[in-house]
């Protein structure tokens, strides 16, 4: 089970006096009624949205560890994310698609995904996000091979600089074996949308 989310007031207070500035730096009155709580606001969701940086993904993995002699292609898809571009701290949004092959070992697959919100909340990019649970997975459970593909849109493309609306962004990383061009396909093949 997840555990509450609970912000540092500390934290709030810091994160609100820079917000509050950052109004009215922006041409506001942050004592208008609509803003006068906005500092708080933001310092306790700026707590949540990077709560990544204090949990450890390997453990994550570790807590859920089981002997089992699989060797097929374990395939966990259309994992929902959303993280901050730490360019802009704009959000990018979408889904993380990950396969393994177990060496001897194999993770429950809650915890899969739950490296996945790890890393996700961070300040990130998107080629280091795909990569960090990559190797996440390949060094706690030392697998055959572990590929992740993640497709994403990013709010800083579409509502600010280019504005492509609808564009995809698409990163994959592999070890193992996923170097084999027909493992790679296999797993491609499987995480395909009909439609």
């Amino acid at each position: 089970m997840i555990p509450p989310f609970i912000p540092s007031d500390d934290i709030t207070q810091s994160i609100a006096q820079s917000v509050e500035q950052l109004l009215i730096n922006m041409g506001e009155d942050p004592s208008r009624e609509g803003l006068v709580r906005t500092p708080i606001r933001v310092g306790e969701a700026m707590q949540f949205l990077t709560q990544g940086y204090k949990q450890d993904p390997e453990a994550i993995l570790r807590g859920a560890l089981f002997d089992e002699d699989y060797r097929q292609m374990v395939v966990v898809k259309d994992i929902t994310f959303y993280s901050l571009c730490e360019h802009h701290l704009l959000p990018f949004f979408g889904k993380v698609h990950v396969a393994y092959i177990p060496n001897g070992r194999i993770t429950g697959l809650s915890k899969i995904a739950r490296v996945v919100d790890v890393f996700a909340r961070r300040l990130q990019v998107q080629e280091r996000l795909t990569t960090q649970i990559k190797d996440c997975i390949q060094n706690t459970l030392n697998p055959l091979g572990v590929m992740v593909v993640v497709e994403a849109e990013h709010l800083c493309m579409q509502m600010r600089g280019v504005q492509k609306q609808n564009s995809i962004t698409t990163t994959s990383d592999f070890t193992g074996a996923f170097n084999r061009p027909e493992t790679r396909g296999e797993f491609m093949n499987l995480i395909q949308r009909e439609g």
